[in-house]
């Protein structure tokens, strides 16, 4: 029943309504608050007259009147409206309904000591809902007709009310009505009444009674019979169907609807009663619909809520996997920093550890020879003197360019590469925020501008020639060489990208995708690509001071009687590689090595005296598989001028095996190799080799791997 106090209440006052009249548009006023809000015009501007000279009137030609809000310390909280000559100066407050209206010019004599005074002539009332004008006939208020029944919904509405004695001022919790004004009729609670009717200027002569008092005092209110507007005396028997009101016999005796259509009130009532019992139960429905979508909603706010702590849990989850994430690369980047640390460390060590001995080999020989030069026996001196003189030369070629130049740097070279990862963080956002934007179409791969040179491999691409949609940057990704999983090689604006470092003699798989803030595209096509067999020649950069090289740095040999190492230039991770090494010159019988080593092997002795080299040396009769200065399989065979000798490297296999003159020399020298590997080969003077690459794999070891 709350629900319906709204209706029940007048849109001047804020009150209920008491003697409620029925507008021509509908609306309900109380009556003495239609007589508050009649506006008085000029004859010459009266609407009639104005519609007769063909000025143009429209319904809201008083509307301004509802804009002007004026006050005074005599206003109870409602006002009322009143003619422009005498509107007052000051503002005042809304009505509780918040219509704002106007107090009268003086104020009026209570209702009990003087009548109601007669409407002015060309006389107007603007309904404060639609803010339609209406203009009074000769009959003035007394024209609209009674509205009783609201009267009598209010009085059971009153009665019912638990919470009637409440006052009616209150905008948020109603407090306990402390009096009633009998004038006014309103319940008033103790701090509204002296806000709202000070016992002062014209309501000091309202009379204030209890609450409960003022309650009777409604109920008991007699309750008239509706009569005729026109015909006091007479009651409403007949229904005018054209003007939609109630009739008396008179009014149908002096032809007033003579030519209307006119029915029985009763029978018309229990029409009406049924059209409006079926516009109800429509109305009930959705109503039923409002109150059920009303419970949908009040259980979205908990599903939100729910939503919402599950989602920042998921979301901190997330963060926190990809937080692990980074510690845990952290950590493997950390071991990888100790493990450079330590490989510098003990690559300088060994170095001194090897200048050590050989500084104390030329100290003793520098003592040895200052004692010898001490001796007075010339016969004895003359025959050992060359030799020592030819040994001083030798110790002081050994110290010669490059043998006191540090075989390490201080300076790591290692550089973190976290550009494309804090690309990614920056973009880290919700797909479902981002602006409803079209994504980009998939690029496409201008195939005529891809190709491959040696170990590298250059892309080109572009977007699609209809496409609008803006693009941020793009994807490019390439597999492992070995059909596993894709890997970006390239973010960023560019639409072409070289790509090195990659394996020789293996496949490649190459697609990219363009991104913008919506999203990212579908992939490209797919392209297939294949480098190059593995082309290389000998790295001066790297090799020991005594090599000497010729023919392109296809051939080395060196000006040292002690072995020198020299390396290939490209590095090997991955595939299968065959190089052969052809032999020039061979003088005095002397032991060369070939084979791989890691880029920081030592390079002033025999290939394979260290861990850091795999390899076979050999002489004109054997050959030895050497590592970490470990000699192992020795095998009949040797090499003289004009031999070859080949070196297959199976990382997929991860094994080493060696040939002479394109047969297998031993079993499979190595196994269970892995990193990267630098072709590599150990000589001294009396050894002259050349290099050539990109070869077929031999027999022997194709054979082998067609059976296995």
């Amino acid at each position: 029943m709350e629900e319906m106090e709204e209706e029940l209440k007048c849109p001047v006052c804020g009150s209920f309504y008491r003697e409620p009249i029925i507008l021509p548009c509908s609306h309900n006023l109380c009556q003495a608050c239609a007589r508050n809000i009649l506006v008085q015009t000029p004859d010459s501007e009266s609407p009639q007259s104005r519609r007769a000279s063909g000025s143009a009137v429209s319904d809201y030609d008083y509307l301004d009147l509802d804009k002007m809000s004026l006050y005074s310390e005599a206003d109870s909280g409602y006002g009322s409206y009143g003619g422009f000559a005498s509107a007052p100066t000051t503002p005042c407050q809304k009505s509780p309904n918040g219509v704002r209206v106007f107090p009268p010019a003086a104020p009026p004599p209570p209702a009990s000591l003087a009548p109601p005074p007669p409407p002015p002539r060309n006389a107007c009332l603007t309904c404060p809902q639609c803010h339609r004008s209406l203009v009074l006939d000769e009959r003035g208020l007394r024209g609209f007709p009674r509205n009783r029944l609201l009267e009598g919904v209010i009085d059971r509405y009153q009665q019912g009310r638990a919470a009637a004695l409440r006052c009616q001022l209150c905008e948020k919790a109603p407090k306990e009505a402390a009096v009633m004004c009998e004038q006014c009729d309103v319940f008033y609670c103790e701090p509204c009444r002296l806000r709202c009717h000070p016992p002062r200027g014209p309501l000091a002569k309202h009379r204030l009674v209890p609450p409960a008092q003022g309650r009777v005092s409604r109920r008991l209110s007699p309750r008239k019979i509706s009569t005729c507007t026109d015909h006091e005396l007479e009651n409403h028997s007949m229904y005018c169907v054209q003007c939609k009101s109630p009739v008396c016999y008179q009014c149908l005796e002096e032809g007033k609807h003579s030519s209307h259509e006119v029915k029985a009130l009763g029978a018309m009532w229990k029409l009406h009663k049924s059209q409006l019992s079926q516009a109800l139960n429509g109305l009930s429905d959705r109503a039923k619909e409002a109150k059920e979508f009303l419970v949908q909603l009040r259980n979205m706010v908990q599903q939100i809520q729910e939503n919402s702590v599950e989602f920042e849990a998921c979301l901190v989850a997330q963060c926190d996997a990809l937080i692990d994430a980074l510690n845990r690369r952290k950590a493997q980047l950390l071991s990888r920093v100790n493990k450079e640390h330590e490989h510098k460390l003990k690559v300088v060590r060994d170095q001194i550890s090897h200048c050590t001995v050989k500084l104390r080999q030329t100290t003793g020989l520098m003592e040895y020879c200052l004692e010898v030069i001490k001796e007075n026996d010339p016969s004895g001196f003359l025959q050992i003197s060359d030799a020592l003189i030819r040994r001083v030369h030798l110790t002081e070629d050994q110290w010669g360019k490059g043998t006191l130049t540090p075989r390490m740097t201080t300076d790591f070279d290692l550089n973190l590469d976290n550009g494309p990862l804090l690309q990614s963080i920056h973009q880290l956002d919700f797909v479902q925020m981002k602006v409803s934007s079209p994504v980009p179409a998939p690029p496409i791969l201008q195939l005529e501008e891809c190709c491959t040179h040696n170990n590298s491999a250059t892309l080109s691409w572009k977007q699609p020639p209809l496409s609008t949609v803006q693009v941020e940057g793009y994807i490019l990704e390439l597999d492992d060489g070995n059909g596993g999983q894709f890997r970006e090689v390239y973010v960023g604006k560019e639409t072409m990208c070289t790509v090195d470092g990659l394996h020789f003699n293996s496949t490649y798989s190459a697609r990219v995708k363009a991104f913008n803030k919506t999203g990212v595209s579908p992939y490209s096509k797919t392209l297939v690509l294949q480098t190059s067999e593995a082309w290389f020649s000998f790295d001066p950069a790297s090799a020991h001071a005594d090599i000497i090289f010729s023919n392109d740095n296809l051939t080395v040999t060196c000006n040292s009687y002690d072995d020198r190492v020299v390396l290939g230039k490209t590095g090997f991770s991955k595939g299968l590689h065959y190089w052969e090494l052809s032999i020039d010159r061979y003088d005095n019988h002397p032991d060369p090595a070939f084979g791989v080593a890691r880029i920081d092997v030592l390079k002033d002795a025999m290939l394979g005296k260290d861990d850091k080299a795999w390899a076979m040396y050999v002489d004109n009769n054997r050959s030895w598989f050497m590592h970490n200065n470990s000699h192992t399989n020795r095998t009949e065979g040797g090499i003289t001028k004009g031999a070859t000798v080949g070196v297959l490297l199976d990382l997929t296999r991860r094994t080493l095996t060696f040939s002479i003159n394109e047969d297998q020399q031993g079993p499979v020298a190595f196994e269970n190799l892995e990193g990267l590997f630098f072709p590599a080969v150990s000589l001294n003077r009396n050894v002259q080799v050349t290099l050539h690459t990109g070869l077929p794999v031999p027999e022997f070891y194709a054979s082998r791997s067609a059976m296995q």
